[in-house]
């Protein structure tokens, strides 16, 4: 699934992106605020909606629509800075906008991400406070409607937030997972870079504008690794694994070949691909390594990267 890092929006490009979404749930009518003092309100919407909650039992009233944004990258609404967001901030809004009987449900749009335990929480303290329905709409349930909605992605230029080399990275993320439970310590290994031959992988560097220094400071002290790759990829218990590594390989060096005019030096191109699967996968914690690990494999083992000149 596409993912799209909504932290390198600024805070009137969210505001914007949830009021086309907003638009699309609940209807035309959404009326959005222009940037100032919006007293608690960043859009509204006045009627009967579309499709949400449900098309079964949509809300209909008076609801409010407000965007809390960050541009920090891997936040939580659990987070300190935004549980103090919600006290001093968004309930205090709730209060004054329903003494003023201008609220019936509230809807609050952030790019953080929401666990279920936290969410409940979050609902709680509005509820027990204001008294007003509510919902936290946060960057798992946004990036739903990004993907079921592509007309909303292309009015608010999201596609300029992709890097060149996006790609699934999931089925790499699921492979790394299920490489961790078997590696061994390097000590059971007992190999070194010594021990493997690549053939022509100088020349392979050159061809790819690959830098002596990042090949000998970083990818060699992977190559302890790679036979302990290619005999887990050859087990055949690992059939389904290593048709997974094929796929995620083939995608990736297509990305690379149709991309690679856009950087300078290959270990710029590894690095964003590590730097994409990490941003979008923090189950990964703990294993990171293994994400450069096996783009070195691939690169090593002729998989990605130009093999002739």
């Amino acid at each position: 699934m596409r993912k799209y890092p909504l932290h390198y929006l600024n805070d009137a490009e969210f505001e914007n992106l949830a009021t086309l979404i907003c638009r699309k749930i609940l209807g035309e009518a959404v009326i959005p605020f222009a940037k100032g003092s919006d007293g608690g309100r960043d859009g509204r919407f006045h009627g009967k909606a579309n499709s949400f909650p449900s098309t079964v039992e949509p809300w209909d009233g008076k609801i409010v629509i407000q965007a809390k944004h960050t541009t920090k990258e891997n936040t939580s609404c659990s987070d300190h800075d935004f549980q103090k967001i919600l006290t001093t901030e968004v309930v205090p809004a709730i209060e004054r906008l329903k003494g003023k009987n201008k609220v019936d449900y509230y809807m609050l749009f952030t790019n953080r991400k929401l666990t279920g335990k936290q969410d409940e929480k979050i609902e709680n303290l509005i509820d027990e406070n204001t008294g007003v329905i509510n919902i936290v709409l946060a960057d798992e349930k946004i990036q739903q409607w990004l993907q079921a909605y592509p007309d909303i992605v292309k009015e608010a230029k999201l596609q300029s937030l992709l890097t060149p080399l996006q790609f699934d990275e999931q089925d790499l993320k699921n492979l790394i997972i299920e490489f961790h439970k078997t590696i061994p310590d390097t000590s059971v290994i007992g190999k070194t870079e010594e021990d493997l031959i690549y053939v022509k992988i100088e020349r392979k560097n050159e061809i790819n504008n690959l830098s002596q220094d990042y090949f000998d400071e970083i990818i060699k002290k992977n190559y302890t690794y790679f036979d302990f790759i290619r005999n887990f990829l050859k087990d055949p218990i690992n059939q389904s694994l290593k048709e997974i590594y094929d796929d995620t390989a083939d995608e990736l060096n297509a990305k690379i070949i149709i991309n690679r005019s856009a950087y300078n030096a290959f270990e710029h191109l590894l690095e964003e691909l590590y730097d994409y699967v990490i941003s979008n996968n923090s189950e990964l914690a703990g294993k990171k390594r293994l994400i450069r690990l096996f783009l070195h494999y691939m690169y090593c083992n002729c998989d990605i990267g130009k093999k002739n000149a």
